[in-house]
């Protein structure tokens, strides 16, 4: 999947109606199964740009086309069809906490899948390999089984991007999905992630912290700070000055801010609901 972006502007999910713009003048296209790494300090409005990107959430001004279409301008099943064409993988999946893994990753095929399907597999799962193949991709073949509720963090990380794996989208998007891994594993994931759109063809969009994966495993980085586009450059052409310019005042996260355990179990996160013009 194609994407163009003119000139877009995008308010953050919570922002009040008079707050200033999330996201500000951004102009950029991402081809056919390119893969690009978003990075920036907290606040530049990563979070905001996938869930864009997602047809999620509508720009609040210019335009954004996805295979030459704005997804805002297409009748409402048309828009469904284009969103089941792309996944999204939230920072903290919304796993139910009761689900076995094999189920939760098998999710990732319920656009491609009718309602019968979706149900059988809910009591069995319609084709473990898959699951098991996609999951060992991120070193949780042991998981397969496993219950959602007692994965840590980490792991609940990359069940989510296992999901992406099996899924029938043409576009993954992705939020911060190495943000409780510690690095040795963090730098594996991200190379799993790379390797696997581009063996598909798939087109990818991921937001990082780790700054040190991104320039190692992403061939193309946009740097975003306070809504803008500072730089859109191959990752050997961001220098340390660059990185030094976007991150000012943030120096810390440049450098890499301590990870969350990844061996505890965490609650899973409360429900979003996301509504559609």
């Amino acid at each position: 999947m194609r994407l163009d972006l003119q000139g877009l502007a995008a308010r953050h999910a919570t922002a009040r109606r008079e707050a200033a713009d999330a996201l500000t003048g951004l102009s950029f296209g991402v081809e056919q199964g390119e893969a690009l790494a978003v990075i920036g300090p907290s606040g530049a409005g990563k979070t905001t740009l996938v869930e864009v990107l997602a047809c999620a959430r509508p720009p609040s001004s210019g335009a954004l086309q996805v295979d030459g279409a704005d997804p805002w301008c297409l009748p409402r099943r048309a828009l469904q069809r284009l969103r089941g064409r792309l996944i999204l993988v939230p920072q903290v999946p919304p796993l139910p906490p009761r689900q076995r893994v094999v189920t939760a990753v098998l999710a990732g095929r319920l656009p491609a899948w009718n309602l019968a399907t979706s149900l059988r597999s809910l009591f069995y799962p319609v084709d473990i390999p898959a699951a098991d193949e996609a999951l060992e991709v991120f070193e949780l073949g042991d998981k397969l089984f496993e219950r959602v509720d007692r994965l840590s963090g980490g792991e609940r990380q990359r069940v989510g991007l296992a999901r992406a794996l099996v899924s029938p989208a043409r576009l993954w998007l992705v939020d911060e999905p190495l943000s409780a891994l510690d690095p040795a594993r963090a730098q594996r994931a991200a190379a799993a992630l790379v390797r696997e759109a581009r063996r598909r063809g798939v087109t990818l969009v991921a937001t990082l912290h780790q700054v040190d994966a991104a320039l190692a495993h992403f061939p193309r980085i946009l740097g975003l700070r306070e809504g803008r586009l500072m730089f859109d450059l191959p990752a050997e052409q961001v220098s340390p000055q660059l990185l030094q310019s976007l991150y000012a005042q943030h120096e810390d996260e440049l450098r890499g801010a301590p990870t969350p355990p990844a061996d505890v179990p965490i609650a899973p996160p409360p429900p979003v609901v996301m509504q559609c013009r």
